[in-house]
């Protein structure tokens, strides 16, 4: 039974999130949804990473076993006749049986993006949060600094009970983009709402609410009351899955 894997981008604006949700519209439904029209048969698949509700993919993997061997391109073509525009597949290709979208990642990497201009820019605010040009990115760029290496992400993290909240990051800079700055991560795995909730830090120390020399101090309390701002989904993107 070949093994497929799929390279995803997605508008997730009109989405109730990734993973499949009874009455809601989601990606992994109208993915397999789609799969199911073109390959004739239920299929089952497997994701690099469950994105919220809103939050969008420019690199999403999706791994799936099929009964019998089919054209890569073909396939490619065929759902995009069906999901477009706002789900599109990128690359269909056969890997080996033991590929897992989820499992055999080592590392995800997300983009969440500020507008820092006057006004929110109609064609783009739908991928970024505005919040204007009285923020202070030397103290956010201090901020991130302290979320590298491996902590127990607790503090930022919606918990779920007999599971691990700590990751390893290798990787939290805000980089700056004329009016915009992004933020760019990456780690071995996220926890729920994980890295929304850091931009949401870095946002307070940015406007001033929190002293950047207390975010060494958050990480390490586990305490989810220490983080008051969660930044909005639509301005964050999984941008690419490394393997």
């Amino acid at each position: 039974m070949p093994t497929l894997r799929l390279d995803l981008a997605y508008d997730g604006s009109g989405f109730r999130g990734y993973a499949i949700q009874e009455g809601q519209i989601t990606v992994q439904g109208e993915l397999e949804s789609a799969l199911e029209t073109v390959l004739g048969s239920e299929v089952e698949t497997a994701v690099a990473g469950r994105t919220d509700a809103g939050v969008h993919a420019h690199g999403q993997v999706v791994s799936l076993t099929v009964d019998q061997p089919v054209e890569p391109d073909r396939l490619a073509r065929s759902l995009n006749g069906i999901l477009g525009p706002e789900i599109a597949v990128m690359k269909v290709s056969e890997v080996d049986n033991g590929f897992h979208a989820r499992f055999s990642a080592r590392w995800r990497r997300y983009r969440y993006s500020m507008a820092t201009g006057p006004a929110p820019d109609p064609v783009t605010r739908g991928f970024e949060w505005h919040v204007g040009p009285r923020i202070d990115e030397a103290a956010m760029r201090a901020a991130a600094s302290a979320f590298v290496g491996e902590h127990d992400f607790g503090a930022f993290c919606r918990s779920v009970e007999g599971t691990s909240n700590v990751r390893l990051v290798e990787e939290a800079v805000w980089e700056p983009a004329g009016d915009r700055l992004h933020f760019w991560i990456r780690a071995n795995a996220f926890c729920h709402q994980m890295v929304r909730s850091l931009v949401g830090l870095c946002f307070d120390v940015g406007r001033g609410f929190t002293p950047v020399e207390s975010v060494v101090d958050i990480v390490d309390s586990r305490d989810r009351g220490r983080v008051a701002t969660v930044a909005p989904a639509h301005g964050l993107i999984l941008w690419e899955v490394g393997y």
